[in-house]
């Protein structure tokens, strides 16, 4: 058995998504900037993409952006966001994806903007009176606070968040990478000027996205060298990647509730299941809520042991995929930012569980029992 469950991570592709994109890479293969045949065919596909999304996150098409990712929609909002309206002021987390903290961080070290972080609770989510309080004394702020964190799996009330920021006329911008194709968005419901989602998160293709930019908050390109994207993004676009995205993203949504109770049901299993398997455990952040976490992420803090330096190592000749926090991060020496906000004991091997509807409850029992023999 090969256990497959870092999905926060990536996710495999759907045969359908696959599908859908083939005859885009061997037959509609033509520029969509082209006005011949071929270059129409491509166009269209774009384009019906473009109306599949929006619809799904009820709100425009002119106001879906394609990207190569999540990272590329996350850096265009903030940095493009904040030059293009003269923003001096940031607020955001310290648990936010390298995506948005590195991207703010470059700002602020160009001199542009300052940061603040919110202060967060014991629990790892924005503490919302500090919140209120931060935004009410820097009106005109941008704000960056993500909807689900990708290590620990906290929710944030990003509805709140937007209606405080409202409040306070500041611009809200939320990494909602690990929670598009995992939870209904609604952008009419929803106060957010920038929104950003990545296809593989939800079993579509890598290196495709899109950026959603409310149609009041229009912003100059962060890539220029072409009019593609209305102007906003040059470069030839990922015709069959954004096919992908697309049908990928319309069949989590044709699927939402089935595929979350399914996982919801491997979650719960997991982690009451490593309770009793060893008692010593814990776990980070706040992903045993299920109200308050995804449904998708288990973030274990395994007990002090000698085997916990080469844990992922001795997991992976069980054929277990996991992450050691973010995998964003991993092959490399630096620790998790997220866990080191949340004072996460240092002493004890910190692992990332995240399923898909592909996982099954003999995959987490094998993962329990195998993580039970190496603990006795």
């Amino acid at each position: 058995m090969h256990v497959y469950l870092d999905n926060a991570a990536t996710t495999p592709l759907d045969k359908q998504v696959l599908e859908a994109m083939l005859p885009y890479m061997q037959n509609h293969f033509g520029n969509p900037s082209s006005i011949h045949t071929h270059g129409r065919e491509a166009r269209s596909a774009i384009e019906k993409s473009r109306k599949t999304i929006a619809s799904l996150l009820n709100t425009s098409p002119s106001e879906i952006f394609f990207t190569s990712g999540g990272t590329e929609a996350d850096n265009t909002a903030i940095i493009s966001g904040i030059r293009s309206l003269g923003i001096k002021h940031a607020i955001t987390s310290p648990i936010e994806h390298h995506a948005v903290l590195h991207a703010l961080e470059y700002l602020e070290k160009n001199g542009e903007i300052k940061i603040t972080y919110v202060q967060l609770d014991e629990k790892g989510h924005i503490a919302e009176e500090a919140f209120e309080e931060l935004v009410s004394k820097n009106p005109g702020s941008f704000v960056s606070i993500m909807h689900a964190n990708n290590e620990v799996g906290n929710i944030n009330n990003i509805e709140w968040i937007g209606n405080v920021c409202t409040e306070h006329q500041c611009i809200f911008h939320s990494d909602t990478v690990q929670t598009v194709g995992h939870f209904p968005i609604d952008l009419q419901k929803l106060k957010l000027h920038f929104i950003a989602g990545s296809a593989h998160k939800f079993h579509g293709p890598k290196g495709t996205g899109f950026l959603y930019m409310n149609h009041n908050s229009t912003v100059k390109p962060l890539l220029y060298g072409g009019a593609q994207e209305r102007n906003m993004r040059g470069g030839t676009e990922n015709v069959y990647g954004i096919v992908g995205l697309a049908k990928a993203m319309e069949l989590a949504y044709q699927n939402l509730e089935k595929d979350k109770n399914h996982i919801r049901a491997l979650k719960q299993s997991l982690i009451q299941k490593l309770k009793l398997a060893i008692p010593e455990i814990d776990f980070n952040g706040d992903c045993c809520n299920p109200e308050k976490s995804l449904y998708t992420v288990v973030n274990a803090a395994l007990p002090q042991h000698d085997i916990n330096e080469m844990l992922l190592f001795n997991l992976d000749i069980h054929k277990i995929s996991v992450s050691a926090g973010s995998a964003c991060a991993s092959g490399t020496d630096i620790g998790s930012h997220v866990l080191q906000s949340l004072k996460a004991d240092e002493n004890k091997a910190h692992v990332r569980f995240s399923f898909s509807k592909y996982n099954t409850m003999e995959e987490a029992d094998y993962v329990v029992e195998k993580l039970q023999r190496m603990y006795k």
